[in-house]
Protein backbone atom coordinates (compact mmCIF):
# COMPACT_ATOMS: atom_id res chain seq x y z
CA UNK A 1 0.00 0.00 0.00
CA UNK A 2 1.30 3.48 -0.91
CA UNK A 3 2.44 5.84 2.06
CA UNK A 4 0.15 8.69 2.18
CA UNK A 5 1.15 12.05 3.25
CA UNK A 6 -0.73 15.30 4.32
CA UNK A 7 -0.26 19.24 2.59
CA UNK A 8 -2.04 22.15 4.22
CA UNK A 9 -1.57 25.82 4.31
CA UNK A 10 0.05 28.04 6.65
CA UNK A 11 -3.29 29.64 7.84
CA UNK A 12 -3.56 26.09 9.60
CA UNK A 13 -3.36 26.29 13.76
CA UNK A 14 -0.83 23.32 14.44
CA UNK A 15 1.86 23.46 17.57
CA UNK A 16 5.42 22.80 15.95
CA UNK A 17 5.37 19.45 17.67
CA UNK A 18 2.18 18.95 15.77
CA UNK A 19 4.31 19.14 12.65
CA UNK A 20 6.96 17.66 13.29
CA UNK A 21 5.57 14.30 14.80
CA UNK A 22 3.00 13.64 12.03
CA UNK A 23 5.32 15.08 9.15
CA UNK A 24 2.78 17.27 7.96
CA UNK A 25 4.15 19.67 5.01
CA UNK A 26 2.53 23.47 5.47
CA UNK A 27 2.72 25.67 2.14
CA UNK A 28 3.26 29.11 3.66
CA UNK A 29 1.06 32.13 2.29
CA UNK A 30 2.92 35.28 1.13
CA UNK A 31 2.34 38.41 2.97
CA UNK A 32 2.88 42.08 1.88
CA UNK A 33 3.13 45.31 4.94
CA UNK A 34 3.31 48.49 3.32
CA UNK A 35 5.64 47.25 0.24
CA UNK A 36 7.06 44.78 2.11
CA UNK A 37 7.00 40.86 1.62
CA UNK A 38 7.26 38.27 3.69
CA UNK A 39 7.01 34.42 3.75
CA UNK A 40 4.44 33.43 6.74
CA UNK A 41 6.22 31.40 9.22
CA UNK A 42 9.37 31.54 7.74
CA UNK A 43 10.97 35.15 7.66
CA UNK A 44 8.06 36.48 10.38
CA UNK A 45 5.97 34.91 12.88
CA UNK A 46 2.47 35.73 14.00
CA UNK A 47 3.43 38.16 17.03
CA UNK A 48 5.54 39.78 14.52
CA UNK A 49 2.79 39.95 11.76
CA UNK A 50 0.55 41.68 14.70
CA UNK A 51 3.21 44.56 15.74
CA UNK A 52 3.64 44.98 12.21
CA UNK A 53 0.02 45.10 11.36
CA UNK A 54 -0.65 48.14 14.17
CA UNK A 55 2.25 50.19 12.93
CA UNK A 56 1.49 49.88 9.36
CA UNK A 57 0.04 52.26 7.20
CA UNK A 58 -1.97 50.65 4.67
CA UNK A 59 -4.14 47.10 5.77
CA UNK A 60 -1.73 44.06 5.01
CA UNK A 61 -2.75 42.01 1.72
CA UNK A 62 -2.08 37.77 1.99
CA UNK A 63 -1.54 36.19 -1.09
CA UNK A 64 -2.13 32.41 -1.87
CA UNK A 65 1.33 30.09 -2.74
CA UNK A 66 2.83 30.37 -6.15
CA UNK A 67 1.23 27.67 -8.40
CA UNK A 68 5.17 26.66 -8.96
CA UNK A 69 5.59 26.14 -5.04
CA UNK A 70 2.73 23.59 -5.08
CA UNK A 71 4.06 22.15 -8.37
CA UNK A 72 7.23 21.79 -6.53
CA UNK A 73 5.86 20.31 -3.23
CA UNK A 74 3.99 18.05 -5.01
CA UNK A 75 6.50 16.70 -7.31
CA UNK A 76 9.15 16.33 -4.06
CA UNK A 77 6.05 14.00 -2.60
CA UNK A 78 5.32 11.85 -4.90
CA UNK A 79 8.30 10.85 -6.52
CA UNK A 80 8.35 7.63 -4.35
CA UNK A 81 4.86 6.71 -5.23
CA UNK A 82 3.47 8.14 -2.02
CA UNK A 83 -0.40 9.09 -2.53
CA UNK A 84 -1.34 12.81 -0.61
CA UNK A 85 -4.15 14.53 0.75
CA UNK A 86 -4.20 18.15 0.35
CA UNK A 87 -6.33 19.94 3.00
CA UNK A 88 -6.91 23.91 2.48
CA UNK A 89 -8.51 27.08 3.66
CA UNK A 90 -12.26 27.50 2.82
CA UNK A 91 -12.12 28.58 -1.27
CA UNK A 92 -14.29 31.72 0.75
CA UNK A 93 -11.13 32.92 2.08
CA UNK A 94 -8.39 31.91 0.04
CA UNK A 95 -7.69 30.99 -3.97
CA UNK A 96 -5.08 28.52 -2.36
CA UNK A 97 -7.05 25.50 -2.72
CA UNK A 98 -7.60 26.14 -6.74
CA UNK A 99 -3.60 26.34 -6.98
CA UNK A 100 -2.96 23.31 -5.45
CA UNK A 101 -5.54 21.82 -7.73
CA UNK A 102 -4.29 23.01 -11.33
CA UNK A 103 -0.96 22.32 -9.83
CA UNK A 104 -1.77 18.51 -9.20
CA UNK A 105 -3.03 18.78 -12.32
CA UNK A 106 -0.52 20.59 -13.95
CA UNK A 107 1.95 17.77 -13.05
CA UNK A 108 -0.30 14.93 -14.04
CA UNK A 109 -0.71 13.71 -10.65
CA UNK A 110 -4.67 14.23 -10.06
CA UNK A 111 -4.91 10.82 -9.68
CA UNK A 112 -2.26 10.36 -6.62
CA UNK A 113 -3.37 14.27 -5.17
CA UNK A 114 -6.76 14.60 -3.58
CA UNK A 115 -7.80 17.91 -2.58
CA UNK A 116 -9.97 18.89 0.07
CA UNK A 117 -11.63 22.09 0.93
CA UNK A 118 -11.31 22.45 4.67
CA UNK A 119 -14.20 24.87 4.24
CA UNK A 120 -12.79 26.67 7.52
CA UNK A 121 -9.46 27.50 8.87
CA UNK A 122 -7.33 27.65 11.82
CA UNK A 123 -7.96 24.96 14.83
CA UNK A 124 -10.74 23.65 12.91
CA UNK A 125 -8.50 22.90 9.85
CA UNK A 126 -5.80 21.73 12.00
CA UNK A 127 -8.51 19.10 13.54
CA UNK A 128 -8.97 17.45 10.09
CA UNK A 129 -5.51 17.70 9.05
CA UNK A 130 -4.30 15.93 12.05
CA UNK A 131 -7.35 13.26 11.93
CA UNK A 132 -5.86 13.00 8.22
CA UNK A 133 -2.52 12.25 9.29
CA UNK A 134 -2.73 10.11 12.41
CA UNK A 135 -5.18 7.84 10.14
CA UNK A 136 -2.56 8.09 7.36
CA UNK A 137 0.30 6.88 10.32
CA UNK A 138 -2.74 3.93 11.36
CA UNK A 139 -2.89 2.49 7.75
CA UNK A 140 -5.76 3.70 6.75
CA UNK A 141 -6.70 4.15 2.99
CA UNK A 142 -7.64 7.37 1.21
CA UNK A 143 -10.80 6.48 0.97
CA UNK A 144 -11.01 6.05 4.92
CA UNK A 145 -9.33 9.39 6.02
CA UNK A 146 -11.25 11.31 2.86
CA UNK A 147 -14.65 9.81 4.95
CA UNK A 148 -13.49 10.81 8.11
CA UNK A 149 -12.05 14.45 7.70
CA UNK A 150 -15.35 14.66 6.04
CA UNK A 151 -17.48 13.81 8.82
CA UNK A 152 -15.21 16.44 11.24
CA UNK A 153 -15.94 18.89 8.95
CA UNK A 154 -19.53 18.52 9.03
CA UNK A 155 -19.68 18.20 12.71
CA UNK A 156 -17.38 21.76 13.21
CA UNK A 157 -18.28 24.88 15.18
CA UNK A 158 -16.19 28.16 14.49
CA UNK A 159 -17.73 31.45 16.63
CA UNK A 160 -15.89 34.54 16.21
CA UNK A 161 -15.45 37.83 17.61
CA UNK A 162 -14.62 40.75 16.14
CA UNK A 163 -14.41 43.58 18.48
CA UNK A 164 -12.75 46.03 16.37
CA UNK A 165 -14.25 47.08 12.49
CA UNK A 166 -11.04 49.01 11.40
CA UNK A 167 -9.37 46.10 9.29
CA UNK A 168 -13.07 45.09 8.37
CA UNK A 169 -13.98 48.76 7.11
CA UNK A 170 -10.35 49.03 5.30
CA UNK A 171 -11.02 45.98 3.45
CA UNK A 172 -14.06 47.64 1.90
CA UNK A 173 -16.61 44.71 3.69
CA UNK A 174 -18.47 48.02 5.26
CA UNK A 175 -19.11 51.06 3.47
CA UNK A 176 -17.29 53.63 4.29
CA UNK A 177 -20.74 55.60 6.15
CA UNK A 178 -21.48 51.92 7.64
CA UNK A 179 -17.49 52.01 9.12
CA UNK A 180 -17.92 55.29 10.78
CA UNK A 181 -21.62 54.53 12.59
CA UNK A 182 -20.29 51.63 13.64
CA UNK A 183 -17.13 52.66 14.84
CA UNK A 184 -18.74 55.33 16.88
CA UNK A 185 -21.35 53.32 17.94
CA UNK A 186 -18.32 50.66 19.53
CA UNK A 187 -20.07 47.95 17.54
CA UNK A 188 -19.01 44.67 17.99
CA UNK A 189 -19.70 41.28 15.43
CA UNK A 190 -20.05 37.46 16.30
CA UNK A 191 -19.53 35.86 13.48
CA UNK A 192 -19.59 32.05 12.23
CA UNK A 193 -18.78 29.91 9.49
CA UNK A 194 -21.41 27.42 7.58
CA UNK A 195 -20.10 25.28 5.01
CA UNK A 196 -17.50 27.61 3.93
CA UNK A 197 -18.93 30.92 4.35
CA UNK A 198 -18.09 33.37 6.65
CA UNK A 199 -21.40 35.15 8.17
CA UNK A 200 -22.71 37.57 11.06
CA UNK A 201 -24.63 36.08 13.58
CA UNK A 202 -25.25 38.75 15.77
CA UNK A 203 -24.33 42.44 16.35
CA UNK A 204 -23.89 44.51 19.25
CA UNK A 205 -22.29 47.37 21.64
CA UNK A 206 -19.18 46.94 23.31
CA UNK A 207 -17.57 44.16 26.41
CA UNK A 208 -21.68 43.24 27.55
CA UNK A 209 -22.02 41.81 24.14
CA UNK A 210 -18.78 39.85 23.86
CA UNK A 211 -19.39 38.34 27.70
CA UNK A 212 -22.95 37.37 26.03
CA UNK A 213 -21.41 35.84 23.07
CA UNK A 214 -18.66 33.89 25.53
CA UNK A 215 -21.44 32.73 27.72
CA UNK A 216 -23.48 31.62 24.57
CA UNK A 217 -20.71 29.79 23.42
CA UNK A 218 -19.64 27.81 26.88
CA UNK A 219 -23.35 26.93 27.33
CA UNK A 220 -23.15 25.02 23.96
CA UNK A 221 -19.84 22.96 25.13
CA UNK A 222 -21.24 22.46 28.16
CA UNK A 223 -24.59 20.96 26.71
CA UNK A 224 -22.21 18.76 24.55
CA UNK A 225 -18.90 18.53 26.51
CA UNK A 226 -18.69 14.50 26.08
CA UNK A 227 -18.89 14.73 22.26
CA UNK A 228 -16.34 17.67 22.59
CA UNK A 229 -12.50 16.18 22.60
CA UNK A 230 -10.52 19.26 21.62
CA UNK A 231 -11.19 22.93 21.50
CA UNK A 232 -9.25 25.65 19.76
CA UNK A 233 -9.09 29.70 20.51
CA UNK A 234 -7.53 31.93 18.43
CA UNK A 235 -6.75 35.03 18.89
CA UNK A 236 -5.43 38.51 17.55
CA UNK A 237 -3.31 40.24 20.44
CA UNK A 238 -5.52 38.90 23.54
CA UNK A 239 -3.63 36.28 25.36
CA UNK A 240 -4.45 36.74 28.91
CA UNK A 241 -8.33 36.61 28.17
CA UNK A 242 -8.23 33.40 25.53
CA UNK A 243 -6.26 31.51 28.56
CA UNK A 244 -9.29 32.76 30.88
CA UNK A 245 -11.83 31.38 28.68
CA UNK A 246 -9.67 28.08 28.34
CA UNK A 247 -9.50 27.66 31.71
CA UNK A 248 -13.65 27.93 32.10
CA UNK A 249 -13.75 25.17 29.58
CA UNK A 250 -11.25 23.25 31.48
CA UNK A 251 -13.85 23.84 34.58
CA UNK A 252 -16.71 22.31 32.33
CA UNK A 253 -14.74 19.15 31.11
CA UNK A 254 -11.25 18.64 32.22
CA UNK A 255 -10.61 15.99 29.36
CA UNK A 256 -11.29 18.06 26.90
CA UNK A 257 -7.88 19.08 25.16
CA UNK A 258 -7.77 23.50 24.60
CA UNK A 259 -5.13 24.87 22.51
CA UNK A 260 -4.95 28.43 22.73
CA UNK A 261 -2.91 30.29 20.19
CA UNK A 262 -2.19 33.87 17.95
CA UNK A 263 -3.68 33.00 14.85
CA UNK A 264 -2.82 33.70 11.23
CA UNK A 265 -1.75 36.42 9.91
CA UNK A 266 -4.58 35.78 7.23
CA UNK A 267 -7.22 35.29 9.80
CA UNK A 268 -5.52 38.73 11.63
CA UNK A 269 -5.62 40.94 8.31
CA UNK A 270 -9.71 40.66 8.40
CA UNK A 271 -10.33 40.74 11.81
CA UNK A 272 -8.40 43.11 13.63
CA UNK A 273 -7.19 43.86 17.17
CA UNK A 274 -8.43 42.19 19.45
CA UNK A 275 -10.80 39.25 17.57
CA UNK A 276 -10.64 35.74 18.84
CA UNK A 277 -12.43 32.72 17.43
CA UNK A 278 -13.57 29.39 19.65
CA UNK A 279 -13.56 26.17 17.14
CA UNK A 280 -14.41 22.99 18.07
CA UNK A 281 -15.70 19.85 16.70
CA UNK A 282 -18.62 17.71 18.01
CA UNK A 283 -17.06 13.61 17.82
CA UNK A 284 -20.23 11.67 16.79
Amino acid sequence: MAKIKVVTDSSVQLTSEEIKKYDITVVPLTITIDGHNYVDGEDISRAEFVKKMNEAKNLPKTSQPALGKFEEIFKELTADGSEVIGIFLARSLSGTIEAARQASQLIGKEQQIKIIDSQLTDRAEGFQVLAATKDAQMGKSMAEIIAHVEKIRDNQVLEMMVVNLDNIIKGGRLGPLAGKIATLLNIRIALTMIKGELEISKKGRGKKFSKNFDRRVLKDIREHKHEIKEVGISYVNTPEECEELAEKIKEINPDINVLVQQTSPIIATHSGNGAYAILYYLDK
